[in-house]
């Protein structure tokens, strides 16, 4: 969803900080969640069907294009505080107060899964900030 705002602003020429911040982690993040999950489904349960496959697939290029998008970010520090407070605090409730995705037997899992959601979230905000923050980042002009 946030993607959809931040392609919405470059067609205006315009950069919206907050939004790309939060499309690149949530792209990411989810896309990559959504790979790993599915794949443990795959490892507990056996094959997915197509449309499992094809989930993987569309997630998987979720990510890709969190990366592909980054140089034309424009995130200042306290966009980026913003995203990593919504992010981490959406894990909490989602896996504190169960609220996360209910998805086949994967309920079986849900503290091993709460558990790697959050050290993801880290990880993608540690991406986010090597991507969008850093000195020597690579940067495209819209």
């Amino acid at each position: 969803l946030f993607f959809v705002f931040v392609l919405i602003a470059f067609l205006a020429k315009r950069n919206w900080g907050l939004i790309e911040a939060l499309a690149i982690v949530t792209l990411i993040k989810y896309g990559i969640w959504a790979v790993v999950v599915n794949a443990i489904m795959i490892y507990v349960k056996g094959p997915i069907g197509l449309m499992g496959y094809m989930l993987m697939l569309s997630h998987f290029a979720m990510a890709i294009q969190g990366f592909l998008y980054a140089p034309f970010y424009r995130i200042k520090k306290w966009h980026f505080i913003v995203a990593a407070v919504w992010t981490l605090h959406n894990d909490a409730i989602d896996y504190l107060f169960w609220q996360m995705p209910r998805y086949g037997i994967m309920h079986l899992f849900v503290e091993e899964i709460g558990y790697f959601t959050f050290w993801l979230s880290i990880a993608v905000l540690c991406i986010t900030y090597y991507c969008c923050l850093r000195e020597q980042r690579k940067q495209f002009s819209l």
